[in-house]
Formats: structure tokens, sequence, C-alpha cells
């Protein structure tokens, strides 16, 4: 009997990160297919596409976030879904959809990228919202809007998802101007179109609003793609850092989310097996 309650009470001690970091996640199991996992290529750039591609397969799933058009033969060879594509232009986080000076170059980009998306198969490209700059939140909404009108149509014919990515403002990205899910509901709001949502980043919305599993709650008909890193310190999203994942994930699976959900935590990891072994680890995590 003292054997049994002195068990019991070191069930009831352990936190659930020490639950976290008490499985094995070394051993290969399948996937349960509840979360569609993905990674983003930046993160793992230290690997050639190809050999990424090899890695995302060997563990057990098979979509890349953040690739461009010129990458996608790379990723078909493969077998591998680009998740989250970027048109072919130039890539900016400051100058973007708020600016009206933009607007040219960004709406010729999207128009070309958005039907090759769809004639290889992919439903979403990824947008940005740019830097204030000085202006206010309410001209930059406005001027999104505008311009996101002009190409929401060319989607919607195509099948094809604008995602605007929230950013925090505190650490990583200072002055940008969607760094709350108020004010990027507010942008869905005003377009009005089931072809434009948000792409919410959990680790930037830890930073700068916190409450992540409620906002997922109340607000997942917004939302149609996720990012992940631990917070503090954008790294691996295990028993270090702040969030846990698997209640996350288990809310995401909850409002019935069928998209993807991609790994974005920079590896720190000195040996590249090590770093592959993180992103093994990460998605095990996220596995709910």
């Amino acid at each position: 009997m003292i054997k049994s309650m002195a068990a019991g009470a070191a069930a009831l001690a352990m936190s659930p990160a020490s639950v976290m970091a008490s499985k094995d996640f070394d051993t290969d199991r399948p996937l349960k297919g509840n979360i569609n996992h993905s990674v983003c290529r930046w993160t793992y750039d230290f690997l050639p596409l190809d050999e990424l591609c090899t890695v995302v397969k060997k563990i057990g799933f098979s979509a890349i976030d953040l690739i461009a058009p010129k990458d996608w033969p790379i990723l078909k060879s493969h077998g591998i879904f680009c998740s989250m594509c970027y048109t072919n232009g130039k890539i900016s986080l400051t100058e973007g959809w708020n600016n009206k000076t933009f607007h040219a170059d960004l709406i010729k980009n999207f128009t070309e990228a958005i039907p090759l998306a769809a004639a290889a198969g992919y439903k979403n490209i990824i947008c940005f919202s740019g830097n204030k700059n000085g202006m206010d939140d309410e001209t930059g909404l406005k001027n999104m809007t505008e311009g996101i009108k002009q190409i929401i149509g060319l989607a919607e014919k195509n099948g094809i998802i604008i995602q605007i990515e929230v950013f925090n403002s505190k650490v990583d990205h200072k002055d940008y101007m969607a760094d709350n899910t108020k004010w990027a509901i507010e942008l869905c709001r005003k377009i009005g179109s089931a072809n434009f949502k948000i792409l919410y980043d959990i680790y930037h919305m830890q930073i700068d609003e916190g409450d992540v599993i409620r906002t997922i709650r109340d607000n997942h008909e917004y939302f149609g793609h996720y990012h992940t890193a631990g917070v503090p310190g954008r790294h691996e999203i295990d028993e270090t850092q702040e969030l846990y994942y698997p209640a996350i994930m288990r809310a995401i699976a909850a409002t019935g989310f069928k998209d993807y959900v991609a790994q974005e935590f920079i590896p720190t990891g000195k040996e590249k097996k090590d770093k592959i072994a993180a992103l093994k680890k990460a998605v095990q995590i996220c596995d709910v």
C-alpha cells in the first residue's frame, strides 16, 4: 500500500512539462493524423531543400512552408506539399499591403502567383501588412483592404487562400502593423471573403497578447494556418519554455481545423543530427 501511495504521489507531482520531457521522442511511431504537420523552410535552411524533403518524409509528414514557385519542382519530385507559398516577387515583411506605394508590385506578384499555385495543386499564399512608419492603424486597415480586394476575386476563382501573418512588435518585428489578432480579424471582416484568412503565429501572439487557447477557440473561423516556436527565444517547443503545445494542439484540433501547423522554431543543436532530432521531437509533441 505504501508503495502504491508513493507511486500515485509521484505521478500527481509531475508537471505537464516533466511529462512532456519524460516521453521517448526517439522512438519511431506513426503520426496520428489529427494535426497536419509542416516545417518552415527558413528555420532549416542549413539543409539543402532536397535533403530537408528527405528528412520530412523520414519523420513521417509531407509538407514544407514558405517555398517560392521556383523551388516547387523540388518538392514535387519528393512528393512533398507546399503548405504555405511565397510569390516569385520580392518578399518584404516591412513593405507591405498597408502602404499604397507598394500596391502595384504586390498586385502584379500575386496576380502571377495565384494561378501558378492553383495549377500546382497548392492553396495558401502568405502576405504581410508591412510596418507602420508613422501610419495609424485605421489608415493601414483601409489601404490593405483596398489592395487585397484587387486580387481576392482571382484568389476565389482559383481556390487560393491569401493569409496575413501576425507578428509580435515587442521583440522581433518592431513597428509591424498586424501585431494583434483584433486588427487582423477586422481586416478579414472588411475584405469579406472566405479566401482571406489569418496565419496565426502562436509564438508571436504569445509575446504580444498571450491567452492563446482562448483566442483560438473564439476566433478559429478566421485562422487558416498556424506557426509554432518556443517562448522565450524562438527555439525548441519543449519543456524549456512557457507554452505547453500539446494543449494548444488539442484546442486547434477541437475546432475541426484540417489545414497545416508548421514548426517555425530555430533549433539550438550544434550538430545537424541534433537539429533534425529537435524537429522530430517537436512534431511528436504536437501530434495529439
